[in-house]
């Protein structure tokens, strides 16, 4: 798992050992960044469930100024401060050590990006997204990009439409904007 473009690109990404986090390929990731381009750089990122925080670190080595990591896992927590700094974007990262929902209950900012990638089949893609929509958690113009099983939790339709959605071998990655978002 690397870092694919920007300011930290080729940086080797260390992963937490274990199935209870699964990253997401370099192929994923590469592909899912192609989609968002248009939305590169941001102000404001959030990464739910961020595990190694590769999706977050991805979008910070992109210029993007601030991002939110969240994750409960002691060992990923490791891990993920330890992936920030060899990417030098610490300074431009607040990490969060609480369960997602916790984190979400609590939060008062908005987001230009969210990213969400939870454990698969658990309902918790669409429990997010849901108190995502009810938190107004989400800048106007801004997106979510959710990553789930292929065949698996699709996230709920309602305060936000699906953009694009693409699928990349066993994964789906969706795009959801809220009204004011335009598909770039």
């Amino acid at each position: 798992m690397r870092v694919i473009s920007g300011q930290a690109r080729g940086l080797k990404l260390a992963s937490p050992e274990g199935l209870d986090t699964r990253p997401t390929t370099d192929r994923v990731k590469e592909s899912m960044f192609n989609i968002i381009a248009p939305y590169l750089p941001a102000e404001d990122i959030l990464d739910l469930f961020s595990g190694s925080g590769a999706l977050g670190i991805e979008a910070l080595s992109r210029n993007s100024k601030h991002g939110v990591f969240v994750e409960s896992d002691r060992s990923a927590l490791s891990i993920l401060k330890q992936n920030l700094e060899r990417a030098r974007q610490a300074q431009k990262a607040e990490v969060m050590p609480i369960d997602a929902f916790t984190y979400l209950s609590r939060a008062n900012v908005k987001f230009d990006i969210i990213f969400l990638d939870p454990p698969y089949n658990k309902g918790l893609l669409t429990r997010a997204v849901n108190e995502v929509a009810e938190k107004g958690l989400l800048k106007d113009g801004g997106i979510i990009v959710a990553e789930s099983e292929a065949g698996g939790e699709v996230p709920p339709s309602g305060s936000f439409h699906i953009l694009k959605s693409a699928k990349y071998g066993k994964t789906m990655v969706f795009v959801l904007g809220n009204a004011q978002t335009q598909g770039r």
